[in-house]
Formats: C-alpha cells, sequence, structure tokens
C-alpha cells in the first residue's frame, strides 16, 4: 500500500560509537515529528557493521525500522565479503536497498544481478527499496525516460503482482547525488509520474497508484517540503543529510 517514506542512507560512514550515537539523536529529535495522518515510514540504513546495534536502539513497533544497503543473491555459500537477505533479515532488517547507482557504477551491478538479488529479498521476507536513474549525459541527450524505462522493465517488471506490492522505488538522478545539484521539484515530478505510469502498464493502475516513489538526490532539510509536496512523490532516499539529526527531523516533518 502506498504509503510516506523517508529513509535514511548511512552510506559507508560512521564507527559504531558514532551510529549508535547518531541513531539515538534521530529517535529524540524524530520521534516527535512521526506523527499525524501523513507522517512518514522512517528507515534506517546504516552499514553492516552496526546493523543490529542500530536495530536494537529503534524503538520497537512504531514508524522506525531497520534497513540494509545491499544483499547478495544467494542465502550462503562460499562468498567471502558477502551478506544474504537472510542474515539481514535475522538481526532485525526490514528492508534493503538494491541497485544504488553507486553499486551500479563502481561494482557494476546490472539489472540481470539485480533481478535475482530482488527475488533473493522478497524470499527473505525484506522489503526492496530499488533504485532507478540517469546519468548527466542521458539527462542531457534527452534519453532520460528511455534509460529508467529501460531499468523499470529489466530490474523489476519481472515480479508478480503480490512481490511487487513489497517494493519501493527510488529515483535518484545520478547527476545529482553528492553534487550539490538537485533536480527541480518540476524534474522529480515528472519522472516520478512517468514511473507510475509505466507501472500500471506493466501492471494495472491501482498497483501503480499503491506504489511508494521516493526521491533520492541530494534532498536535504532545505528543499524536502517542496520535493514532497509533488503528487509522485512519496518521500526520499536521503544520503548526507540523513548523518545529521536534526536535518533528518526537519525532513521527516517535511510532508
Amino acid at each position: 500500500m502506498r504509503k510516506n517514506l523517508v529513509a535514511g542512507n548511512w552510506k559507508m560512514n560512521l564507527t559504531y560509537p558514532e551510529g549508535l550515537a547518531l541513531v539515538g539523536e534521530i529517535v529524540n529529535a524524530a520521534s516527535s515529528a512521526a506523527t499525524g495522518a501523513n507522517a512518514p515510514e522512517i528507515v534506517i540504513c546504516p552499514p553492516f557493521p552496526l546493523l543490529h546495534g542500530v536495530g536494537q536502539a529503534l524503538p520497537q513497533g512504531g514508524k522506525f525500522h531497520l534497513g540494509a544497503q545491499n544483499c547478495h543473491q544467494k542465502e550462503s555459500g562460499a562468498f567471502t565479503g558477502e551478506v544474504s537477505p537472510k542474515m539481514l533479515a535475522s538481526v532485525g532488517c526490514e528492508y534493503v536497498i538494491l541497485g544504488h547507482s553507486e553499486r551500479r557504477q563502481y561494482l557494476r551491478e546490472d539489472d540481470d544481478l539485480l533481478g535475482q538479488k530482488l527475488k533473493a529479498a522478497l524470499a527473505a521476507g525484506l522489503k526492496p527499496i530499488f533504485c532507478v536513474g540517469e546519468p548527466l549525459d542521458t539527462r542531457e541527450s534527452d534519453e532520460t525516460f528511455n534509460f529508467i524505462g529501460k531499468q523499470l522493465a529489466d530490474g523489476l517488471f519481472h515480479l508478480s503482482n503480490e512481490e511487487f506490492d513489497q517494493v519501493t522505488i527510488a529515483y535518484e538522478p545520478i547527476w545529482a547525488i553528492g553534487t550539490g545539484r538537485t533536480a527541480t521539484s518540476a524534474q522529480a515530478q515528472e519522472v516520478h509520474a512517468f514511473i507510475r505510469e509505466r507501472i500500471a502498464r506493466a501492471y494495472d493502475g491501482k498497483v501503480a497508484l499503491d506504489t511508494t516513489i521516493l526521491y533520492g538526490g541530494s534532498a536535504n532539510a532545505q528543499n524536502a517540503r517542496e520535493l514532497f509536496s509533488q503528487p509522485d512523490v512519496d518521500g526520499g532516499l536521503i544520503g548526507g543529510a540523513a548523518l545529521k539529526a536534526a536535518d533528518f527531523a526537519t525532513i521527516i516533518q517535511s510532508f
């Protein structure tokens, strides 16, 4: 079911003590913000070594949820350095980010691999946050919709209706991640509406209306309210601003 959601992606930041301190600050700052009919679900996605401790520090049974930044496509095996979806679920993860542009770019993750990861995550009971988005040269050549349409078709649309119902999509224009550049609210809405239309075409209108779609390109405390006011933007996948408790709480209050 469609819902407002804010996910904080800590990326490769913070030691264990630093992470515990930050999550305590976030809970204190954001608890009062996470009320009301439009209050979002809040997902905290720390690095793997911090997952258990951060999960223990989150209030149970409320708006706060634990998420991972990635998973392997296999349940177990000789894959040194990897972490399976089953392992993530065992430490309390409910969500997992898949297909983030940094993993697509630096680790060459393609849509075939991501499709396998999606299936594995869903089989373990995790809710994927599946990322799509275009690089700058694609946007400048007016190929954004073709590019994202292919990512959706190849990476997601093999799922059944029941599986797809567990997926949140995050649109992250690659040219606006860590660059200080942000898509305008109109640009974000245009792509989010396109994604929703493609979902309706692949499944049906109700599935499209029920799908949560997040914006993930340098959203921050200053621009979140305008971005989240767009009719097809249901929240944000937050990077740098998620490492500052006050900023993250302001973003949560931006609905």
